[in-house]
């Protein structure tokens, strides 16, 4: 990777790992903030799915926007939009304006996320963009691990302090990129008369079963399901299993956020460079079926821990190398590609905890059957796609 691209690969990382810690800082005061504006559970779940909902429906547009308009453009726009929304938090106490305001989160992040993943196809070749999508992985992996840290530290300074930082924060990154970032591709973006003549985005999303990368999609729809599913249920299954107590939980989720951090940025690229995406996909599929299979049989703490280790380190492997697959797959269509992909992924994360808190309160063993039952069908699937790429390869050598 050329300097040029390293130096924007680390503006980007930092961009992810601003808008990402910016969400984290928030969550450690969130419930007591709620209590204090005389609010519970119901606001909490509503601010959770106006920004999942908001992001799900916006992203394969914003995507496209990335596509027609250039990425950096939309990446500022992106970051600008997610300002908004933290400021509304710190200026106002009614909770219809919060949820507006989640609204204009979710916005910003539709727009951030597939842009900058865009952007990272724009300035890496093939060999290199797994390794691009790993360092933007661990910035956000470590932006959701130190986030809730600094978020508690603040609290100490006014309950509404950590909105107010996140907002400075996300500022702070929309004139750090507007003077550093170039665009990627600016001779490449389509004029809108060119626009007007191509299909529209519902067409494109209607069609979307048809791509190339739409198993890849898939892959990340189930991850993203399974992972934040086990995630929602995990400290209120490790207190009934084990009476874990609040500080061994909060070591296991920093614990599982540092491995992630790690492996993203010092193996992902070396084992794609071993295996190929498609192996390195299956086997780290088959490792984190067999950690939830595993979650069902331990009956001490730290066995359940270790465990608990190997399937974030699975599914962060797993997810910059899905992304990558998909970035191959697509080749013009970036933008679109990693817009489609976010919604995928933000339909699982609505999906996952709501299917995940309901069977649980039927059998607080359920979550890991259902997880591990859809990741070994995931694999199933993945490997009669693979078979089906091949021979399509093999055909067209012979024509």
């Amino acid at each position: 990777m050329s300097r040029n691209a390293q130096r924007k690969l680390v503006i980007l990382m930092v961009n992810m790992f601003i808008a990402n810690a910016s969400f984290g800082i928030i969550i450690p005061i969130l419930p007591e903030y709620l209590q204090s504006i005389n609010q519970g559970g119901t606001a909490a779940g509503l601010l959770i799915a106006f920004f999942a909902g908001a992001q799900l429906f916006f992203s394969p547009i914003a995507g496209k926007w990335a596509d027609q308009y250039g990425r950096r453009k939309i990446i500022i726009y992106g970051l600008g939009t997610l300002s908004i929304s933290m400021f509304v938090f710190y200026v106002t106490d009614i909770i219809w304006i919060h949820y507006f305001s989640r609204v204009i989160g979710g916005l910003g992040a539709a727009m951030l996320i597939p842009a900058i993943f865009a952007y990272i196809a724009d300035i890496t070749t093939m060999e290199q963009r797994a390794k691009g999508h790993s360092f933007l992985s661990a910035a956000m992996s470590l932006g959701i691990v130190i986030g809730p840290g600094i978020g508690g530290f603040l609290a100490h300074a006014g309950l509404k302090i950590p909105f107010l930082v996140a907002a400075i924060s996300s500022i702070t990154a929309v004139i750090f990129s507007f003077l550093l970032l170039e665009e990627s591709k600016k001779q490449e973006y389509e004029s809108p008369k060119d626009i007007k003549s191509k299909e529209s985005i519902g067409t494109k999303l209607a069609q979307s079963v048809k791509l190339p990368y739409f198993i890849p999609l898939l892959i990340s729809l189930v991850m993203s399901f399974g992972l934040v599913g086990y995630e929602s249920i995990l400290s209120l299954f490790m207190e009934n299993q084990f009476d874990a107590s609040p500080q061994q939980i909060a070591i296991m989720i920093t614990s599982t956020g540092l491995v992630s951090v790690l492996v993203q940025l010092l193996f992902v690229e070396k084992i794609v460079r071993k295996l190929g995406e498609l192996k390195t996909i299956h086997l780290f599929l088959g490792l984190a079926a067999v950690g939830f299979f595993l979650s069902l049989i331990v009956n001490q703490f730290y066995l359940f821990f270790g465990i608990t280790l190997i399937i974030f380190l699975a599914t962060s492997i797993l997810r910059p190398v899905v992304n990558a697959l998909i970035s191959r797959l697509a080749g013009e269509n970036q933008g679109f590609a990693m817009g489609l992909n976010n919604a995928n992924m933000s339909f699982g994360n609505i999906l996952g905890p709501t299917i995940a808190g309901v069977v649980y309160d039927v059998n607080v063993f359920y979550p890991f059957i259902l997880s591990t039952v859809f990741i070994v069908v995931t694999i199933i699937i993945t490997g009669g796609w693979q078979k089906y790429m091949t021979s399509k390869q093999t055909e067209f050598v012979k024509e």
